[in-house]
């Protein structure tokens, strides 16, 4: 077969008219669609509970986006049944034949865009740059696995050495039915990321989507669908995380888990799936992406325009709503001032409105992250000086204006715990040294920063800096699928590197056949 190179999907920005003219229409073609009521769908059916998941719009929570049919222990057991039944046929698909439904997927997402993201747009508020990279980010995965998936396919995969008077060989395969549990924040790029790893080589997967994310889910079932996708090879499950994410962890012929959201999750999770219960067969295994607590340290010898520009940009893209996004802010002593008045200043001029209008912030999540982010900054008013924002603003939609906070000890709770919303800490140091150590003093090691001129302060980042994705003199959000691999380390999960060329090896086994002739 011939397949064209890998290449990353264009993010649009929206100066371009047409751009902007698209996006508007697809926004006005989605809100005449809302408020509808989606099934979930176990082995290629369509199945509704009686029972119901809402989902509304943070930018207004009086919108109903829609409602996913909510399921239950008996639905969960029913798609796990659904998805081993699948595997049957699609472990035997020939890998290409795999690969084709993936970048079938990955051609109709891309027509379809526009209308993806304007579904984000209502139902996770964000605007429409974040929006359309979520879905390019989608795009990307699909793309990339399918055509990663190539390289793991039959014994050439796994070169050998001869010995005399055998024939040996060792391939690779699927694992089996597994699960997907999926956060709100990339609702499309991550849901579909963690589904299209696990099938690309074989596996089939029940998923449960965040409760806040649910139609949109919905939206990338039908691309399955069109795509071509088996009945029951990916299963929708919408419901609530303690009562059916939790059966699925525990249920003996859950083969493997995927789970990117808290690192409190994450942990039950991991502590559940280590313990064998009756009827299971092998040793789950688990791949997490969990929490960050991510740091951008600057020293003396930096640009300190251009890293204004990239720590606002860090901090409060989607309203800082990303394991990626900057919450510390390390400063050497010398420059702190004025870098700091040079933050403040671009800070205070973001745009904080309803996602549909395109603000630089939109809404944080739902009702229950607005008031654990209001909390934070109390918090923080006894942790530091506030200087800017730290306040609710005005609006129906749950609205935080950005927040810094100056003069933060590097233990202070705003400086260790993850707050997941518009909140940057800003911690002063005396010198690169001490930064160094302040920025990996944390239970977490996902994401960070490093702002320098000094090419010897940089190599030495390069390998104390203790993260699973760094960046120099740049944003630290925003990793591309097959250019930066991501996943942490510490309490940020298993390092899994989705987006990396090692990420499909954690769904195969390795099998060695040897015939003696």
């Amino acid at each position: 077969m011939t397949v064209e190179p890998f290449k990353n999907e264009p993010i649009l920005l929206f100066q371009d008219e047409a751009e902007r003219k698209a996006m508007q229409a697809a926004l006005a073609e989605v809100k005449a669609q809302l408020g509808r009521d989606y099934p979930l769908i176990i082995g290629g059916d369509k199945v509704v509970t009686g029972d119901w998941l809402p989902s509304h719009d943070p930018s207004d929570p009086a919108r109903l986006v829609g409602r996913a049919a909510k399921a239950g222990p008996a639905e969960a057991d029913a798609a796990l049944e659904a998805a081993w039944k699948a595997f049957e046929t699609w472990k035997r698909w020939p890998q290409e034949h795999r690969s084709r439904v993936l970048w079938k997927a990955a051609a109709i997402m891309r027509r379809r865009k526009f209308e993806l993201a304007a579904w984000m747009v209502y139902e996770v508020g964000k605007n429409w740059v974040e929006a359309i990279a979520d879905v390019a980010e989608a795009i990307d995965f699909l793309d990339y696995y399918g055509r990663i998936a190539l390289n793991l396919k039959g014994p050439e995969a796994v070169p050998l050495h001869p010995y005399p008077g055998e024939d040996n060989e060792a391939f690779y395969i699927p694992l089996g039915a597994g699960v997907s549990i999926s956060p709100w924040n990339f609702p499309i790029a991550i849901f579909t990321g963690m589904l299209a790893g696990p099938i690309a080589v074989g596996n089939t997967v029940v998923a449960k989507p965040a409760e806040d994310a649910v139609v949109v889910a919905y939206k990338v079932f039908e691309v399955l669908e069109e795509a071509g996708l088996p009945p029951g090879v990916a299963n929708l499950l919408p419901g609530i995380g303690e009562e059916v994410g939790a059966h699925l962890v525990a249920h003996p012929d859950t083969r493997f888990i995927t789970f990117t959201g808290s690192l409190e999750v994450g942990l039950i999770i991991t502590e559940t799936a280590a313990k064998r219960i009756p009827n299971q067969k092998w040793i789950k295994r688990v791949v997490t992406e969990l929490g960050g607590k991510d740091a951008i340290l600057v020293d003396e010898t930096a640009d300190l325009d251009l890293a204004a520009q990239h720590i606002v940009a860090s901090a409060y893209g989607f309203s800082g709503q990303k394991c990626s996004a900057a919450s510390r802010l390390i400063v050497v002593d010398k420059v702190h001032d004025l870098l700091m008045e040079k933050v403040t200043e671009r800070s205070e001029k973001l745009v904080v409105g309803p996602a549909e209008e395109n603000p630089d912030l939109g809404p944080v999540i739902n009702a229950e992250q607005e008031a654990k982010v209001l909390k934070y900054i109390e918090i923080g008013k006894n942790e530091g000086q506030l200087v800017l924002g730290g306040e609710k603003l005005e609006g129906p939609g749950f609205f935080i204006a950005p927040t810094v906070f100056t003069g933060v000890d590097p233990h202070a709770r705003i400086a260790q715990e993850e707050i997941f919303g518009p909140v940057l800490s800003t911690i002063r140091v005396k010198d690169f040294d001490e930064g160094l150590e302040v920025a990996n003093a944390t239970r977490y090691g996902l994401t960070g920063g490093v702002f320098s001129k000094s090419r010897e302060r940089l190599e030495r980042a390069r390998y104390e800096f203790h993260v699973g994705n760094l960046y120099f003199n740049r944003k630290i959000t925003g990793a591309l699928v097959g250019v930066q691999p991501f996943g942490g380390f510490n309490l940020s999960g298993t390092d899994s590197k989705a987006g990396g060329p090692d990420y499909l090896h954690h769904f195969v086994q390795m099998k060695s056949v040897t015939e003696r002739f």
